[in-house]
C-alpha cells in the first residue's frame, strides 16, 4: 500500500485546523443587545455607525460607509466617483469576478491587464500600456492580502489623472510602508464575506479619506438620500445598500480579534517563508519588503510540476488535501471566464464599447495563467493554527514530493 493518503496510506493531519469563524460571547452579548434594543434597522440605530468610525479609524482612514457586501462596495464606489458608459477601468485579470462585475454595473468597461510573476498583483507596467483618454480610474486588487505595488500605482494615477480604487477584500489590516491600506488611494472596499479576516457572514465596507466621495458614497447607498436632508428627499442615484444593525455589532467584536489573528498568520507564514523555499520547485508569492503587513487571506505558494514528477497542479491539491491540509481554490482568470468569453459582458456596455474590439482580450496573460493554475492557497483558518501543525504543512508536500511518481501513474 502506499504511504501517501490519496492512495490508502494514512494523513499526516488527523485533526482539524482552528474552526472558522471565530467567535465568543462577545459575539452572542452584541447580537442580543441588538435583539432587546428592537432597533435592528441601521438608519436609527447605533452599531453599525460606531462600526463604521471603528474601522475607518483602525485603517487610518477619515470615513467609512458600510454596505450589504464586498461587491456593493465596490459598485457604491465605482457610482461616487461618476463612472458610467463610455469609462474605461482598469483591473487585474486575476482577481475575483466581482472586481469586474462592478464595473460592468456602471456600464463602464473593465480593461483586464496581467499581474506580476512574483506578487500575483496588478502590474503598474501593464496599467500604464492600457491607459487609453477614456480611462477613469485604476482598480488595485491586494491579492491574498499583499498589498499591490501602491507607490507607482498613487504615481499613474496622480500622473494621468485618474481614481486609484482599492479592493481590499483580502487585506483587512494590511500596510503598505506602515500605512494601513484602503485609504491610501481615492477610495477603498472591503467584504466581510464568510471566508474573509474578518465576518459577519456578508458585509461590506468603503474607506476614503475625502469628504466629498464619503457625502456620494453615503447617498448612494442609502436610496440618494443626502446626510442633514428630509427622509424622503431623494437627490442622486441611489439605491438599499444599508449594513444592518445586527453585522454591524458582530463586526464590531470582530475588529476587536483582528490584531491578535494578524499576529499569528504572519508568525506562521514567516515559519513557511522559511521552510518552503527548500522543497524543490514550491516558490511563495514573493513579499515586497515595502508591505510591512501581508493579510494573508490565503498563503499563496507556487507548485512546479516539473519537481513533482510532472503531476498536474489538481493532483497535487488533491494529494494535499488527503493529506489533511484544507485549501481553497485559486481564481480563474477573468478572460476565461464565460461572460468575457461569450461577449455576454457586452449588454452591460454604452458606446462606443458595446460594438468595438477589445484586443485586451487576446493578451495571453501568462503571470495570470500561472497564478491561477499553478498556484496553491493556504485559506485564513489553516494560517491560525500552531508552528507544529505548520511542520505539518511542510511534510505533507515533501510526502507528495517523495512520492509524486506514484500520482503520476
Amino acid at each position: 500500500m502506499s504511504k501517501l493518503a490519496l492512495l490508502g496510506g494514512e494523513p499526516l493531519k488527523k485533526t482539524p485546523f482552528p474552526a472558522w469563524p471565530v467567535y465568543d460571547e462577545h459575539e452572542r452579548q452584541a447580537l442580543n443587545q441588538v435583539l432587546e434594543s428592537r432597533v435592528w434597522w441601521r438608519t436609527p440605530g447605533t452599531q453599525t455607525l460606531a462600526f463604521e468610525q471603528e474601522f475607518a479609524a483602525y485603517h487610518q482612514a477619515k470615513f467609512g460607509v458600510a454596505v450589504t457586501n464586498g461587491t456593493a462596495a465596490l459598485e457604491v464606489a465605482l457610482s461616487a466617483l461618476e463612472i458610467g458608459p463610455g469609462d474605461e477601468v482598469i483591473v487585474p485579470d486575476f482577481t475575483f469576478v466581482a472586481t469586474a462585475s462592478a464595473v460592468l454595473f456602471t456600464g463602464a468597461l473593465p480593461v483586464l491587464v496581467d499581474v506580476t510573476p512574483d506578487t500575483f498583483c496588478i502590474d503598474p507596467a501593464q496599467v500604464e500600456a492600457a491607459i487609453t483618454p477614456r480611462t477613469k480610474a485604476i482598480i488595485a486588487v491586494h491579492m491574498g492580502g499583499h498589498p499591490a505595488d501602491l507607490d507607482a500605482l498613487r504615481e499613474l494615477a496622480h500622473r494621468y489623472g485618474l481614481y486609484l480604487i482599492e479592493d481590499s477584500s483580502h487585506a483587512h489590516g494590511a500596510e503598505w510602508k506602515g500605512h494601513k491600506i484602503g485609504a491610501i488611494g481615492d477610495i477603498g472596499t472591503f467584504s466581510f464575506q464568510s471566508s474573509k479576516l474578518m465576518t459577519a457572514g456578508e458585509g461590506g465596507m468603503i474607506l476614503t479619506n475625502s469628504p466629498e466621495l464619503e457625502r456620494k458614497a453615503r447617498s448612494v447607498h442609502d436610496c440618494g438620500r443626502m446626510p442633514g436632508e428630509w427622509f424622503y428627499a431623494h437627490f442622486i442615484y441611489g439605491s438599499n445598500y444599508r449594513l444592518s444593525e445586527w453585522q454591524g455589532a458582530v463586526l464590531r467584536q470582530q475588529l476587536k480579534r483582528l490584531d491578535e489573528q494578524a499576529a499569528v498568520r504572519s508568525r506562521n507564514a514567516a515559519f513557511l517563508d522559511r521552510e518552503l523555499p527548500k522543497i524543490e520547485g514550491i516558490t511563495p508569492q514573493k513579499l515586497d519588503p515595502r508591505a510591512t503587513r501581508h493579510g494573508y487571506y490565503a498563503y499563496i505558494f507556487h507548485v512546479d510540476r516539473r519537481a513533482f514528477a510532472g503531476i498536474s497542479t489538481e493532483r497535487f491539491i488533491a494529494a494535499f488535501n488527503a493529506e489533511g491540509i484544507p485549501t481553497q481554490a485559486s481564481y480563474p482568470p477573468l478572460h476565461e471566464l464565460d461572460v468575457f468569453k461569450s461577449g455576454a459582458y457586452r449588454k452591460r456596455l454604452g458606446e462606443p464599447h458595446a460594438r468595438a474590439e477589445h484586443p485586451f482580450l487576446r493578451s495571453g496573460f501568462p503571470n495570470t495563467l500561472k497564478a491561477a493554475w499553478e498556484t496553491v492557497w493556504l485559506p485564513n483558518p489553516v494560517m491560525l493554527g500552531s508552528e507544529e501543525e505548520m511542520e505539518i504543512v511542510v511534510e505533507a508536500i515533501r510526502k507528495i514530493q517523495r512520492f509524486a511518481e506514484e500520482l503520476r501513474q
